[in-house]
């Protein structure tokens, strides 16, 4: 039996990367999928492709930070398909400054970000994810239970340069995962979240509206050497988005039936495991 047999989910933020691949695996797993993104021609473009495999998917063109196309969002999930089970606020924009070695990234210093981007990462990359939980509660409670899953970041976790305000929403959706864990349990509804690390996909970094690039930042940048890599787990093949996906599949399947209030590192390789000192050992890495 597939592992997502019988399962409703939402996916916000599924028009590109990690929410269109894992759009396409919970759909072959038996999940019946609401594809949600801001850009309805992408939203479209994920739903076909699910189409095309077999799977069953509608898009809606929604705003996670704003109430009104969460809710709708939701709706659309019970009128099309009776029920919701999964809710995966997955939908996320990184701050002003980007990772300035990454491309994209940009030279910003913090005593100029603008209150204007600071509002909206926190709209989406926070409210996004409340919004996504308040509104799922209610048809979960009827189903006798439900997961809610949200994407975090490894910049939660550890600090990367010129993202204080994505790191802190990130860091934010970790204590409200853990909070909502104790206050929806009761019902059945186990709250959890991914961090991911690498494998995840250039288009994070792009304009709105960039073309899908469908790969990870490491298959993307040209052959893959393990010697080279600084991730300290070394395998013949780069970081994927699937492998992020995997672990969510994991996570929203019943194999996770009893984890709750977790943040787990996906595709992480080490590398958040390792101290910042450098060690003779290092010579040559990195």
């Amino acid at each position: 039996m597939a592992r997502l047999e019988n399962k409703v989910a939402i996916i916000t933020g599924a028009g590109s990367g990690l929410g269109r691949e894992a759009a396409r695996l919970f759909a072959a797993e038996g999940a019946e999928v609401v594809v949600m993104d801001v850009l309805g021609d992408r939203a479209e473009a994920t739903v076909k492709l699910v189409c095309e495999r077999g799977g069953t998917a509608v898009a809606v063109t929604a705003d996670t930070a704003v109430e009104a196309d969460v809710e709708r969002t939701v709706r659309t999930a019970l009128e099309e398909f009776g029920k919701l089970d999964i809710m995966w606020a997955n939908a996320g924009v990184v701050s002003r400054g980007g990772v300035p070695s990454v491309a994209g990234g940009e030279e910003l210093a913090f005593e100029d970000f603008p209150l204007e981007d600071w509002n909206k990462v926190v709209g989406v990359n926070l409210t996004g994810p409340f919004l996504c939980a308040k509104h799922s509660v209610g048809p979960m409670r009827e189903n006798g239970g439900g997961v809610i899953l949200v994407t975090s970041s490894a910049a939660s976790m550890a600090a990367y340069h010129s993202i204080s305000p994505y790191s802190a929403t990130k860091a934010g959706v970790n204590g409200m995962v853990r909070g909502l864990s104790l206050d929806l349990g009761r019902w059945g509804i186990r709250v959890n979240a991914i961090a991911p690390t690498h494998g995840m996909s250039p288009n994070f970094l792009m304009e709105p509206g960039a073309p899908v690039v469908g790969k990870s930042y490491e298959e993307v940048a040209g052959p893959w050497d393990k010697g080279v890599t600084p991730i300290p787990l070394k395998l013949d093949r780069p970081p994927s988005l699937l492998d992020h996906a995997r672990t969510a599949l994991f996570m929203v399947s019943d194999d996770a039936a009893y984890m709750s209030g977790q943040i787990i590192s996906s595709c992480d390789g080490g590398t958040l495991a390792r101290v910042s000192i450098p060690f003779p050992e290092d010579q040559g890495t990195p």
